[in-house]
């Protein structure tokens, strides 16, 4: 545990008491506050209750009365569409609004630190898709080389639930824009731009309010060294507006085509990962044999995640075999089994059009099975993404309006999950890929992507020969 610092005596009012939530009423209370908590549900304020806190009512007369601050889980929305009435109220009553993670880098250096020979270094990943796979192959590629390494953030345990990091140790935190659009202290060493593609525009009042979240980890955090994809404008504009002059190598530029310019520059392209300093390749790496990392996405991936380790002291070596002995994690391109030549893929993680185009390109021969409750934006580049297709097999409770997208490629509208896998079974032949890559989120059916991925490997465990 991170305990809180600066907070001895304060009474703080927790708003959202899952996972993250608890962790910072916990992390509070060992800094010496007193941690008064409040979620919308009745069970969560049990289990609170249950740990010996105190139960908070924040629309109760003078409830922010004393109150020193307001912490709140990233999923409770505080802007657009509207503000949660709790956050509303603290801020009517001019009480700060925070969340964990600003807790985090507020609290996380301070005083133990003097006494080591290598202070610790954070690494802040984001982007659209692709944060949790490049956090977790940073963090592997960092374990397999011997540096103490915790996992945490939008993957793993809350931010202030880690322990405190060893000497010459490092966190690696991968972040979603709901975490960093409201945090008060931002300071990663390393931070790392993936890419970006409409998604929660609803929470962010539209694309510029969802770029201005992502932006923050470098406007407000200033990164000693910062890792850009640059395929799209928005990586773009934070690469030039963090670089001193072109040849700045604070700054790393990734990219998916090819690069010009004397900086530091790292290319994935037709499966090699090149490093370029001063406009000649220093190192290059052959990734279409990494298992664990499938597809041009993951390539890009790859190279963001060997631009933090070398940022952090590795070698081109170490980052390449620990490439080889990643597995990848569940729901992201994850192989489930093959039956009679035909592989079956479960990326349920694929919760918007771009990350369901990506993961399309991926693979050869596919039988698709994506649908569910769409997300505003990008709906219309999933048909010309679609050329490996042979037909999409639509699940989710409004399949047919979804089957719209897809224009003249051939589709069934099956409804859920079983009829779908059962179906695509049923026609694939050999060589070919039953691909899981939704382009949608799962909760007009499930309540996480995880289940959702779970209920498709069920299906498929289904289609096994029994022993």
């Amino acid at each position: 545990m991170i305990p809180v610092q600066g907070v001895e005596g304060q009474r703080v009012a927790v708003l959202g008491l899952g996972r993250s939530g608890l962790a910072t009423a916990r992390a509070l209370r060992a800094g010496g506050a007193e941690a008064l908590c409040w979620d919308d549900g009745a069970p969560a304020r049990a289990a609170a209750e249950g740990e010996g806190f105190t139960i908070w009512d924040p629309m109760a007369p003078d409830a922010f009365v004393g109150v020193a601050a307001l912490i709140t889980s990233p999923g409770i929305p505080h802007l657009y569409p509207s503000p949660h009435r709790a956050i509303a109220a603290a801020r009517m009553a001019g009480v700060p609004v925070d969340n964990d993670v600003g807790l985090f880098f507020r609290s996380l250096g301070m005083g133990a630190w003097d006494d080591m020979e290598e202070p610790p270094k954070v690494v802040a990943i984001t982007g659209s898709n692709g944060k949790s796979t490049t956090s977790a192959l940073i963090a592997h590629i960092l374990s397999v080389s011997g540096r103490p390494v915790q996992l945490a953030g939008n993957i793993g345990r809350g931010v202030l639930d880690i322990d405190p990091p060893a000497d010459g140790g490092v966190v690696v935190l991968e972040l979603s824009s709901y975490q960093i659009e409201l945090a008060r202290a931002l300071t990663p060493d390393v931070a790392v731009f993936i890419n970006l593609s409409p998604d929660h525009l609803d929470r962010h009042g539209g694309m510029g309010g969802y770029f201005a979240a992502k932006r923050r980890l470098f406007s407000e955090g200033g990164p000693d060294r910062a890792i850009i994809g640059v395929d799209e404008i928005e990586g773009q504009y934070i690469a030039n507006q963090l670089a001193e002059g072109p040849g700045d190598a604070r700054v790393i530029r990734v990219s998916q085509a090819k690069l010009t310019g004397p900086g530091w520059d790292l290319v994935a392209r037709k499966g090699w990962l090149s490093e370029m300093r001063k406009g000649r390749q220093v190192a290059s790496i052959d990734l279409r044999g990494v298992k664990g990392l499938p597809g041009a996405h993951n390539h890009q991936n790859a190279a963001c995640a060997y631009g933090a380790c070398r940022a952090l002291g590795l070698s081109p070596k170490e980052i390449e075999a620990a490439f080889h002995s990643f597995e990848g994690l569940p729901h992201r391109s994850q192989r489930v089994a093959e039956i009679g030549g035909v592989a079956f893929v479960n990326d349920s993680k694929a919760t918007n059009p771009d990350a369901a185009v990506k993961a399309l390109g991926a693979f050869d021969r596919i039988r698709w099975i994506c649908g569910g409750l769409e997300k505003e934006g990008g709906m219309e580049a999933l048909a010309p993404a679609a050329g490996a297709v042979i037909k999409a097999y639509v699940i989710g409770r409004e399949a047919a309006a979804f089957a719209l997208h897809l224009g003249d490629l051939p589709h069934e509208t099956c409804g859920d999950m079983a009829t779908a896998v059962a179906r695509a079974a049923a026609e694939a032949e050999a060589g070919d890929t039953v691909l899981l890559a939704p382009a949608a989120a799962s909760f007009d059916q499930y309540d996480s992507f995880e289940h959702r991925g779970r209920d498709f490997m069920e299906q498929v465990g289904k289609l096994l020969p029994k022993n």
